[in-house]
């Protein structure tokens, strides 16, 4: 037990970096608490004192925020940040290492019983506000974005965006953010999808510079085949030989 308590303070030093102390975690992390909770409900559900652990459930409610059905099941080092207004649902099944923040909702599409809430492999994250609804499978290591909606599974490894949510292309959005950043600036937690038309305009315009350098590399790189000497390093663009693509074919 003390094996596993350690654990989940490791984690929340891993994942928050406002904790301070063991003390400050143990005393003041609501999403600690919960866990804390819920293997105690947990245990009293699968004993069959199911009235007890919906009554330690609720408790613990009351006192986090958190809701989680005490048939709920929850793998090590899982760590709930801010934790206010997480709903985890009965048959709910998050693996080790996964992350989720306020506002996520495990929930289920159907009241018919068995299994009808989703599988959150190991080393997912849930940003805050998202839904994933009904029996579905969340790969290892995927993301959900904020206030995502997720109603089919997602692969491992992917990043899930939008209502409803839809798998980000990783490539794109790996050139999109390389080429920010040599722009000067990073459109960070802003997804594709956002419905304000300044963000949209930025997109198109950063994958349009993407396209276009990789076409002048394509160019460039065919007129060294050609024999052509091609510097590393033009001038600025105010200095600008505007006869320098003359001499260079010359």
């Amino acid at each position: 037990m003390f094996s596993t308590l350690k654990e989940d303070i490791a984690v929340v030093f891993e994942r928050d970096p406002a904790a301070r102390s063991a003390w400050e975690v143990i005393t003041t992390y609501p999403g600690v608490h919960a866990v804390l909770f819920h293997r105690l409900s947990n245990r009293l559900w699968r004993w069959n004192f199911k009235w007890l652990a919906r009554f330690i459930s609720h408790f613990a409610r009351w006192v986090t925020g958190v809701e989680i059905h005490p048939a709920a099941t929850i793998g090590r080092r899982v760590f709930i940040d801010h934790g206010m207004g997480v709903v985890i649902g009965q048959t709910a099944e998050i693996g080790d290492d996964c992350t989720l923040y306020h506002g996520v909702t495990l929930g289920g599409t159907s009241w018919k019983q068995g299994k009808r809430h989703p599988t959150l492999g190991k080393g997912v994250v849930v940003g805050a506000g998202a839904k994933i609804l009904g029996p579905i499978m969340i790969g290892d290591g995927a993301k959900i974005g904020s206030n995502a909606v997720v109603v089919k599974d997602v692969p491992e490894g992917a990043t899930a965006v939008g209502i409803p949510a839809r798998i980000v292309d990783g490539e794109r959005v790996q050139q999109r953010a390389l080429k920010a950043e040599k722009l000067g600036f990073s459109a960070y937690a802003i997804s594709d999808d956002m419905n304000d038309p300044v963000v949209k305009a930025i997109h198109g315009l950063v994958d349009h510079s993407v396209v276009t350098d990789q076409r002048i590399d394509f160019l460039l790189e065919q007129l060294k085949k050609l024999g052509v000497q091609i510097p590393e390093e033009t001038a600025p663009a105010e200095k600008f030989d505007p006869d320098y693509l003359n001499k260079i074919v010359d």
